[in-house]
């Protein structure tokens, strides 16, 4: 059962068709087939009338007659391969030349032959069937074609990947780097605004000058000898330097005058800061723990303390802490007893108080920190020099404070030419020099 040969679908760009024959009325014949079809249809009397169309067209298929003069079908399409490979080719042979037929298929490779006279529905499926192999193979080529570029795409990505890799991570660490270092200014200015703020509230009191720095720097030093986390030793330093700001709603009377001097009275009023020093924090998030601490820095290992009578482990570690380096300093500035105690005094009364009042092991640490060279908490050491001998570029080792008590600078600060001057001039109207601390070989 022959199949029903249909036209190309209307979407479908027409396939171009070349009829080569020298006999008019063959090439009017495959005109009339074809060309109701929808192929563009061009027609030659002979090969070179055929090859000069193939030279202006482009051609999908071609059907060639066998016999024709000057130039027979074999020939002609054995150019036609050679020039124009992709055009499918047919030949059209009307007499039994078996010799002529096998070198068309040989020299001009052919795709069928077609004898004389021809059925009308067996050419047309013939052409049909060429054209949807010539689509094919053109397919075929497309997808090998894309796939050796994307082959080639991907040899590229593959080879460049690892240096793309190295490029982002170099990005990822130099914006980390850059964090870092933000993230370390906003806690060295945080850090600096509270030591300017214990500094001023330390402005009234006379010889407490300075004493809650020096209670943060023991304190920070003491947890880190005790095994503390990062955190928690920040959180003992900042109640280091706050501990007393509940202290600052009192009079001057109560605040130059000794604890053990107190009346009833004015012991039940002082007792109170702690407690205020809490609420005073209360609204900033980041200062929670430090409050708690504040809330518990008077607070004695035997429950006697206040405001909570807390006891024995009860009292957060770091209030433990700041109990005893509180105690040393405030022991040897007088505001504790009626009379200032020398450091080995001060380090007796501790021990003294040693299971009592404070947290044994807490005591035994601290007595041995005192006892032992403590190294710069920053690494390197520390060299003692007057104003005419700095210069830019030198970092400071302490604290830079007046004669007063008063917070100047603080450690770690990187010293500049302006910094320099401010510091001189600072002298000369105090008329006094200042202790000045840098870290060695820096500058």
């Amino acid at each position: 059962m022959n199949e029903i040969v249909t036209e190309p679908e209307p979407s479908a760009e027409p396939a171009t068709l070349l009829f080569v024959d020298d006999e008019a009325n063959i090439l009017s014949a495959l005109k009339r087939l074809f060309r109701p079809l929808g192929y563009r249809i061009f027609t030659a009397g002979g090969g070179a009338e055929g090859l000069q169309i193939f030279e202006q067209n482009h051609i999908d298929l071609v059907i060639s007659d066998m016999r024709m003069p000057e130039m027979n079908g074999a020939q002609f399409l054995e150019q036609a391969r050679a020039r124009w490979p992709d055009t499918m080719r047919i030949l059209l042979t009307g007499y039994a030349d078996v010799t002529s037929t096998i070198d068309a298929i040989n020299k001009g490779e052919i795709y069928r032959y077609v004898s004389k006279p021809w059925d009308d529905n067996d050419i047309t499926l013939v052409v049909r069937h060429a054209l949807e192999l010539k689509n094919l193979e053109q397919e075929k080529k497309r997808l090998e074609a894309l796939t050796v570029q994307q082959n080639d795409e991907l040899k590229d990505l593959n080879a460049n990947l690892e240096a793309k890799v190295r490029e982002r991570t170099e990005e990822v660490r130099q914006t980390m780097g850059f964090l870092e270092v933000a993230n370390k200014q906003l806690k060295d200015s945080y850090l600096t605004t509270l030591k300017v703020f214990s500094n001023l509230m330390e402005l009234r009191e006379g010889a407490m000058a300075g004493h809650s720095r020096r209670v943060a720097d023991h304190s920070r030093r003491l947890a880190l000898r005790l095994g503390m986390a990062v955190g928690e030793v920040q959180d003992v330093m900042f109640a280091g330097l706050l501990h007393d700001i509940g202290k600052i709603g009192l009079s001057d009377r109560l605040l130059h005058k000794p604890f053990s001097t107190l009346t009833t009275e004015e012991r039940t009023e002082v007792i109170r800061h702690p407690v205020t020093g809490q609420a005073a924090l209360m609204a900033l998030e980041n200062m929670k723990e430090a409050g708690r601490l504040i809330r518990g820095h008077h607070e004695r290992f035997d429950g006697l303390g206040y405001p909570d009578g807390l006891v024995g482990m009860a009292i957060p570690k770091g209030a433990r802490i700041l109990a005893v380096a509180n105690d040393y300093d405030a022991l040897q500035i007088g505001t504790v007893m009626s009379k200032s105690l020398t450091e080995t005094e001060a380090r007796e009364y501790l021990l003294e108080g040693r299971g009592k009042r404070y947290d044994p092991k807490v005591v035994d640490v601290y007595l041995e920190m005192l006892g032992g060279a403590e190294a710069s908490s920053s690494a390197g050491l520390e060299v003692k020099m007057p104003s005419s001998a700095l210069r830019r570029g030198m970092v400071l080792a302490r604290d830079l404070t007046s004669p007063d008590g008063l917070l100047l600078l603080s450690r770690d600060y990187l010293i500049d030419d302006a910094m320099i001057e401010q510091i001189r001039n600072f002298e000369q109207t105090e008329a006094r020099p200042l202790q000045i601390y840098v870290r060695a070989g820096k500058g």
